[in-house]
């Protein structure tokens, strides 16, 4: 019997450069639209801004009326001349009275405080951001990168759907869904989620790449100096009197030239790295050590507001699955310990499993195989310890 070759394969026609580019485009618009990115990430940069700008206002109590008070060098009357000029506005300006400064100067306490623990953050939001840029505008002479920075994230955070973790609103939002209430107005509730979800991802990508031109400036401006090149410029940092809060520590690392020098290099290689370690495994030990920097130039230069700034803006960078293992091992170390063993009842006692009726299987008489165990998984693949 004669045999017949096999008839060869139909290629598949490759697809154009112009459909291939138009599908990534697609993909691109789907990540932006469909759902949103980092709002474990985005809960970290509304709680920590909180706590810190909550934490400064505490800390310049005491001096709050010749920082932005009536009592200041700069009144209210030159700054608003100021304002004439840049165009800039403050709500601290808008009295000279004493009492409306320190109404103003609760106001932006408690917007500060309800805004870290994300009650109504929608609106906190947009006060929070009010607050930052008016303190900020009042004392315009007296503000340094760090502050800068905390303006424009406070903006950034206007833009984000903040609240959705780790907040009262997440709380107050699963409450109302156990409910079971019937929802009205369908329509224009998915169009509402829709828009906040563009907003949300575009801000969260704004901060990101906020601060990627932060790092890789810095890094770009730092090898065009000369002491840098040298290895120098951390020795002239370190004996600077006014950025000296511990002197004798200062003198300690200083005596270390060449432990000084490293550390110099290796701060302008991690800043001008850093935009490109991204989409990576290596950002993680970056990351590590750009917030021992930043640690290190709080307790060296005595900058705790800029550290702080810059170490929260770095969680931007962390992916969810990371923030949903933290809690996850969190729930399990907070947890008593014995408290998932089961203790045997004491005679009189119900007991807490009840008797089985036999075995049940593939081979029983019911044929029917026990049921699984599985652990509740929540919200956005959260983990759910189980009840005891």
């Amino acid at each position: 019997m004669e045999q017949t070759e096999p008839a060869p394969a139909a290629a598949v026609p490759a697809r154009p450069a112009g459909r291939r580019r138009f599908d990534r485009m697609g993909r691109l618009l789907a990540l932006l639209v469909e759902r949103p990115v980092s709002l474990y990430a985005a809960a970290v940069l509304r709680i920590g801004y909180g706590l810190l700008y909550l934490v400064f206002l505490l800390r310049e109590f005491p001096h709050r009326d010749e920082i932005w008070g009536p009592g200041s060098p700069w009144t209210p009357a030159l700054a608003r001349q100021l304002f004439d000029q840049t165009e800039w506005f403050s709500i601290l300006t808008l009295s000279d009275s004493r009492t409306y400064f320190e109404a103003c100067y609760a106001s932006a306490v408690v917007t500060s405080a309800l805004f870290m623990l994300g009650w109504r953050t929608r609106v906190m939001s947009v006060l929070f951001a009010i607050i930052v840029a008016s303190f900020h505008a009042r004392a315009v002479f007296m503000t340094d990168g760090g502050d800068n920075l905390f303006l424009l994230m406070a903006v950034y955070l206007v833009f984000t759907a903040c609240g959705r973790r780790w907040s009262l609103d997440a709380r107050r939002k699963a409450r109302a869904a156990g409910d079971g209430s019937r929802r009205r107005f369908r329509e224009f509730r998915e169009f509402r989620e829709t828009a906040s979800t563009v907003l949300h991802n575009c801000g969260m990508l704004v901060i990101a790449a906020q601060v990627c031109f932060l790092y890789g400036s810095a890094g770009l401006y730092k090898v065009q100096g000369g002491s840098w090149g040298n290895g120098t410029a951390l020795h002239y940092v370190l004996n600077l009197d006014l950025f000296r809060p511990w002197p004798a520590l200062s003198l300690l690392l200083d005596e270390h030239p060449v432990a000084v020098a490293i550390a110099g290099y290796l701060t302008v290689l991690l800043q001008v790295a850093f935009p490109f370690v991204l989409f990576g495994r290596l950002k993680y030990p970056v990351l590590i050590m750009l917030v021992s920097l930043h640690l290190g130039i709080a307790v060296l230069l005595g900058l705790p507001v800029f550290s702080g700034v810059m170490v929260v803006a770095d969680a931007v960078f962390l992916p969810d699955r990371f923030y949903r293992s933290l809690r996850c091992l969190f729930s399990r170390t907070s947890r008593p310990p014995g408290s998932g063993r089961t203790r045997a009842p004491v005679r009189g006692e119900p007991a807490l499993v009840p008797a089985q009726s036999g075995p049940s299987g593939p081979d029983s008489p019911t044929g029917k195989h026990p049921p699984t165990s599985r652990r509740p998984v929540g919200p956005g693949g959260d983990c759910v310890p189980p009840r005891h």
